[in-house]
């Protein structure tokens, strides 16, 4: 199994907004992730999917070069997707009554990295992306509140 990566610098969005469009794609296989992408009504998505597909292409020509054999854009997942913080180009806007306002124009680098499906592994294609984020209501639900803490303890004496 190996992994491949691709890179898109310099463009013109913020990291939070490519991110919330990666959030879509990771962990899908990556003709799903293409499916996904040219539906999805932001603007950066035609961005990341040409970085998917870039991907995809260095994969598949890894693939033919080092291991002498045949790739397929179905056997790939998406591995990795994420934002990083480009450079922020600073301008000045004209303000009422002679002052400036500051205008940041935020860049963004894009990565997505692909990497060979493993045979038996499951891949989350219909999971919705609320029940994967990290602070979700399930997670929340199932905690203890210092109070129940402190009767079972009293319980336990």
């Amino acid at each position: 199994m190996f992994e491949v990566k691709a890179t898109s610098k310099y463009l013109r969005t913020s990291a939070q907004k490519a991110g919330l469009v990666l959030e879509l794609i990771r962990g899908k296989k990556a003709s799903d992730a293409l499916s996904i992408l040219r539906f999805t009504k932001k603007s950066v998505a035609r961005d990341v999917e040409k970085t998917l597909r870039s991907a995809i292409a260095n994969a598949v020509n890894v693939a033919d070069k080092n291991q002498k054999r045949r790739l397929d854009e179905d056997d790939l997942v998406v591995s990795a997707a994420y934002a990083d913080q480009g450079p922020t180009q600073k301008r000045v806007r004209p303000a009422p009554m002679g002052r400036a306002y500051q205008v940041l124009r935020r860049t963004t680098h894009v990565t997505v990295c692909v990497a060979e499906q493993e045979e038996g592994s499951v891949v989350r294609s219909g999971a919705s992306p609320k029940s994967t984020r990290r602070g979700s209501s399930t997670a929340r639900r199932s905690t203890t509140t210092s109070a129940q803490r402190g009767r079972q303890l009293k319980e336990s004496k």
